[in-house]
């Protein structure tokens, strides 16, 4: 009985470490982010790449919503501080160049534009993959540094989804 309490309290420890400090469980709510995650997918993100290391663009980050931090957004990185970004007719363009966008199929792609405009220092752009019904930085504005918590990492449900987010 002792080592089985032991082993449970150690199985506990461990546990919480690991959610508190390194991986998160976390649930895709909505389909902004299809095909790559869609609706109720289950994925970790890590919690410690944006603490040691930087923000990159094309980085899926998890974000707390910036007019309401009950609420957590996941979307992909488009621009990052000091870029210039400009969307002409759902073309991006980042600082002069076309930005090539695989992860957007064209059914999934709008005709949206946004003027040229240089994004924040400690600010991202960020953007859902389904461009035509995606709520993102076109209508809420760069995200900022202190609001994303965590970068997807792996989606472990369901089973026939399960893998690395890219």
């Amino acid at each position: 009985m002792h080592s089985w309490l032991r082993d449970l309290v150690i199985s506990v420890v461990v546990s919480a470490f690991i959610i508190i400090f390194l991986y998160q469980p976390v649930r895709v709510e909505g389909t902004s982010m299809l095909p790559m995650l869609e609706d109720q997918d289950r994925l970790f993100i890590n919690k410690v790449a944006y603490r040691v290391g930087d923000i990159h663009r094309g980085d899926v980050v998890v974000f707390l919503y910036p007019h309401d931090h009950e609420k957590s957004y996941i979307k992909r990185v488009i621009a990052l501080p000091g870029d210039t970004l400009r969307i002409d007719h759902g073309q991006v363009i980042v600082n002069g160049e076309r930005v090539s966008e695989s992860y957007v199929p064209k059914r999934f792609a709008d005709d949206r534009s946004q003027p040229e405009m240089t994004v924040p220092g400690h600010e991202y752009f960020v953007m859902g993959d389904h461009r035509s019904i995606s709520s993102d930085s076109r209508d809420f504005g760069p995200v900022d540094r202190d609001l994303i918590y965590g970068k997807a990492a792996f989606v472990y449900w369901p089973m026939d989804q399960a893998g690395v987010v890219r």
